[in-house]
């Protein structure tokens, strides 16, 4: 079967680029102390997952608690939950998958801290845990380092937790366009962060770990190699709004869709909200430029289309937000050079936002 075989709208990837992205990826991290923990909310796919492994990751990064309980399903065994996880029961959740694989967890509270011991008492567990540091996302984590060190010497005398390091994540610098204004302030980060590492130090914590960085930013950690792990995600498939930063990586993903109605200067494709994701902006077309798309539930107005297009038309867009996108869909079909159809992949991991 070939691309123009299948019905739309579907998600289709083109292999060799994927593959190319890995081996772009492997040069920027092969002289450097930094292994890459791949996020699996930008594919939530578990036989990609297990091809990251296969290809050198040292286990997979997750948003959410029940992503990280598919990867467990599928057999991963090294996973890090980079967010905080609170409620009463998905800590007994998170114990108990803990006795499963080599769990880690994100935290920047106390009381959570005292829950997670108890819970892996309970469970007979061990849980690893990362002291999360804000550096300027204005999102989870402490901003004092007295606040890290109480909490990392807390982790170290609760049973059944394992203080492993630092989570920083600067996720407003991954998609600055410009490359000085990211370096600017990645070099910023650093110097916090080796402030804090340094007052650790002084304190007698020893810090295994520091995770963080992300496709935008894999470039400039690797030359920085501070940080011991590379949470990057897009760089797999990519999209267009990373297409914006000159990174090492091609766009692998599109999503495949049909032209269904033409007249005077507008064409009407299947596409529509419920089958892109928009919360980085609207797709792009492949092959031809609009003077504008507006998006309904079902369709995507392409007006002014430069290319002729007639209705049974497919149309090619590349996704603004690889993530978003892929989390809309069962399967994506992965393509070879002919445009033929050479495996298809569920996306095990769709719709977990628990």
């Amino acid at each position: 079967m070939y691309i123009k075989d299948l019905q739309t709208p579907a998600l289709i990837v083109d292999q060799a680029i994927m593959y190319e992205n890995i081996e772009q990826m492997r040069l920027i991290l092969e002289d450097t102390d930094m292994e890459l923990r791949p996020h699996y909310k930008s594919h939530k796919c578990a036989d990609l997952a297990h091809m990251q492994m296969t290809y050198g990751a040292k286990g997979m990064t997750c948003a959410k608690l029940s992503e990280a309980e598919d990867l467990v399903d599928c057999g991963i065994a090294d996973i890090l939950i980079a967010n905080q996880v609170v409620q009463p029961e998905k800590i007994r959740r998170l114990a108990d998958l803990a006795g499963k694989c080599r769990l880690s967890v994100c935290v920047d509270d106390a009381q959570n801290i005292i829950a997670l011991s108890d819970a892996a008492v309970q469970a007979d567990s061990i849980i690893h845990c990362l002291v999360e540091y804000e550096i300027g996302m204005q999102r989870c984590g402490v901003t004092k380092k007295e606040d890290v060190l109480y909490l990392a010497q807390l982790i170290e005398a609760k049973p059944n937790l394992v203080f492993d390091g630092i989570q920083a994540y600067a996720g407003h610098v991954s998609h600055m366009v410009s490359e000085a204004q990211r370096r600017q302030q990645t070099l910023k980060n650093q110097g916090k962060l080796l402030d804090l590492l340094e007052y650790l130090r002084q304190n007698e914590v020893e810090v295994k770990v520091i995770s963080g960085g992300s496709t935008g930013t894999s470039e400039i950690k690797a030359e920085e190699n501070l940080y011991t792990e590379l949470q990057a995600g897009s760089y797999l498939l990519m999209d267009s709004t990373y297409a914006q930063l000159g990174l090492p990586f091609e766009n692998a993903l599109f999503i495949l869709s049909t032209v269904v109605s033409v007249r005077d200067d507008l064409a009407v494709i299947d596409c529509g909200v419920k089958t892109c994701g928009l919360d980085q902006g609207m797709p792009e077309p492949l092959d031809f430029d609009v003077a504008q798309i507006v998006a309904s539930e079902e369709h995507l107005q392409l007006h002014s289309p430069t290319k002729k297009l007639c209705v049974g038309d497919k149309v090619w867009l590349i996704p603004a937000h690889c993530c978003s996108t892929v989390n809309l869909y069962d399967k994506m079909y992965l393509f070879d050079e002919d445009e033929q159809v050479v495996d298809r992949l569920m996306i095990t991991g769709r719709g977990m936002g628990r």
